[in-house]
């Protein structure tokens, strides 16, 4: 058993910056790279590239870095992890074998995840007893079940260390948990049981700190002008240890900053109660969680306490709900503010006369508390402003009216008040609404498929 392990986080988000993963290799000893994808609306993206294209539906950066980075993943021992197998774990696999082969790099096994797709068992699981009704409305179903466009489980670390116990180098995963990426490689090295809860909260938070990329190495950070280094910042390392405690650091090499500070604001990100953060290992405890700096770029994570987990997967579903669309006008001084106001008015009223029917019609003016609304301090003459820019969105059920909606907007332009200096992006045309059902399964009737293929 290692006494310490290093595992790396490469990527935050899809399209996250692609730099990071390669500096995460070459820039410092790590054991692990760790690179998350996935998003709740991040499968309904990729399902629809997969309609359009079969050979589609993964995160597409994510075989580039790999073949960028395959020569120091086998000179220096190093496993990556990543979910970036979006709809199609398989896919992306088969890329990655065939940049191994164009750099005649053999020896390394590569492993894919699968089987959370639930889509085209929604019936059968229903028959079983799976109501899959909404979290957080109670609603059926059935409500929606027509218009589904993507319905995955969240696995956890559990396949993940399957794969590591099976030799794998490079394992890529459809719909499993950030915080599993991280969890795995721990209950891998150290041999912790999956029933010893607290050890499976403190690997569960692990992951949590780390799945964000530099948003916990100063990135996204309310004090962001005390961060050095932004142009190169580092990601975050967790160093992990066999009981549980870790320390959050980045490569000395690169910029950023890790402190107590920047560790609670990623700790705070997207949690609901904190103390049941449910994730399919464990239920972690964010009120045990203990921190304290132990040198520079050095904060130690530990006292975490956790509770069994529950006996459901989570379900993430996405289904076609309506149009919408968006589109801008700059207005100038004077009476900026006046006039891109009077001018959403004179496009509400058109397309009222026109009679054109819409869920929401909203008008915004950036640059004039767009963000915080009256929160933001006030401007004495309100008309003193620049320029403003009106951005107004339209969404709805009926795709004619959405198209017609874009044709109304550069008649503005000489139909309205005057000084329009900016019309970004030219005429809107209709983008699909994805809207999310989260649902419960419960575990016994959805299992993981690991696969293993040897380059």
């Amino acid at each position: 058993m290692k006494s310490v392990v290093r595992i790396a986080s490469g990527q935050g988000f899809w399209g996250d910056l692609l730099r990071a993963p390669i500096d995460q290799v070459r820039c410092g000893h790590i054991d692990y790279l760790t690179m998350d994808y996935l998003a709740e609306v991040t499968m309904s993206i990729m399902k629809r590239q997969q309609m359009k294209n079969p050979s589609a539906g993964y995160a597409r950066d994510f075989p580039e870095v790999i073949k960028e980075i395959l020569p120091d993943i086998k000179a220096k021992g190093i496993k990556v992890i990543s979910n970036a197998g979006g709809v199609n774990p398989l896919g992306c696999k088969d890329k990655i074998i065939e940049y191994a082969r164009e750099l005649g790099i053999t020896g390394l096994r590569v492993a894919v995840i699968h089987g959370d797709n639930i889509l085209d068992r929604i019936s059968e699981l229903q028959s079983k007893g799976a109501l899959l009704n909404n979290m957080d409305t109670g609603e059926p179903i059935a409500k929606v079940q027509e218009k589904l466009v993507s319905a995955n489980v969240y696995y956890g670390a559990k396949p993940i260390v399957e794969a590591l116990q099976a030799g794998a180098d490079i394992i890529v995963t459809g719909r499993v948990t950030d915080t599993g990426l991280v969890l795995a490689p721990m209950i891998y090295e150290f041999g912790w049981r999956m029933d010893d809860w607290d050890k499976m909260a403190s690997g569960t938070i692990a992951g949590h700190i780390l799945e964000c990329g530099a948003q916990s190495t100063g990135g996204n950070f309310t004090d962001w002008y005390k961060v050095e280094g932004f142009e190169n910042i580092g990601f975050p390392i967790c160093e992990a240890y066999p009981d549980g405690t870790f320390v959050i650091t980045k490569h000395e090499s690169l910029g950023g900053l890790v402190n107590e500070m920047t560790v609670k604001e990623q700790l705070l990100y997207e949690i609901g109660n904190p103390t049941e953060y449910i994730t399919p290992d464990c239920i972690a405890d964010f009120t045990s969680i203990q921190l304290e700096q132990v040198g520079e770029h050095r904060v130690k994570v530990f006292g975490i306490k956790g509770k069994p987990a529950t006996p459901f997967y989570k379900v993430s579903c996405a289904y076609q709900d309506g149009w919408k669309s968006t589109t801008t006008l700059t207005y100038s001084w004077p009476q900026a503010k006046s006039k891109a106001l009077k001018a959403a008015q004179i496009l509400q009223k058109r397309l009222q006369n026109l009679g054109l029917e819409f869920d929401e019609f909203r008008a915004e003016l950036v640059g004039y508390n767009a963000c915080h609304e009256n929160v933001a301090k006030s401007i004495e003459n309100e008309d003193d402003i620049n320029e403003v820019q009106l951005r107004v969105s339209v969404r709805g059920k009926d795709f004619k009216a959405m198209d017609r909606f874009g044709k109304e907007i550069a008649p503005l332009i000489l139909t309205g008040p005057s000084s329009v200096t900016g019309f970004a992006g030219g005429r809107p045309s209709p983008s699909e609404i994805m809207a999310y059902w989260p649902a419960l399964v419960p575990k016994e009737l959805c299992q993981p498929i690991v696969d293993v293929v040897q380059i």
